[in-house]
């Protein structure tokens, strides 16, 4: 079988993490990939934080936690890195183009042996005072959407392989 579709059929959320941290290498490496998404118009409306400063991280864990209903202590299961994507909400297609660096980011990870998992209510983090904040200390200037937080790390378990739900395709000839 083809190499990237073996990446895809075997990529699974990964929910617990050692904490050793990750190699700066393969982070630049799953950036880069994420980079490489399509954009609407090609427009690349999409930004990543590479968040590795523990506190900025556990700030973001911190917020993100507070806008989650399970209430859980670290939304990030430990993971020491996030990837946060941001889209330019300018764009048309803003948020699809975001999605696609998610996904990106998350194929490479499997690619590379790195645990990953999409994280969501990064929008509600960055539209509050303190998200804003962060992005502005950051020096970053726009109008930019939370789309994602991509955790990575190394992985301290083993996802279980989930069936796939039948009748999803219909191919019309």
């Amino acid at each position: 079988m083809n190499e990237v579709l073996k990446v895809i059929k075997s990529r699974r959320s990964v929910k617990k993490y050692k904490p050793d941290p990750v190699a700066k290498e393969l982070i630049e490496q799953v950036v880069e990939a994420g980079l490489c998404a399509p954009s609407g118009l090609n427009a690349q409306s999409a930004i990543i934080l590479a968040v590795t400063n523990k506190e900025l991280r556990d700030e973001l864990s911190f917020l993100n936690a507070g806008k989650d209903p399970f209430k859980r202590s670290d939304p990030f299961y430990g993971a020491p890195c996030v990837l946060v994507v941001l889209a330019e909400k300018s764009a048309h297609t803003y948020l699809y183009d975001g999605s696609l660096v998610m996904e990106n980011l998350l194929l490479a990870a499997e690619s590379l042996g790195l645990g990953a998992c999409w994280i969501h209510r990064a929008k509600e983090t960055f539209e509050s005072p303190e998200g804003k904040a962060i992005l502005k200390k950051l020096g970053i200037e726009g109008d930019y959407e939370g789309i994602g937080n991509c955790i990575l790390g190394y992985p301290d378990m083993l996802p279980q392989d989930k069936p796939r739900k039948p009748n999803r395709a219909y191919y019309i000839d």
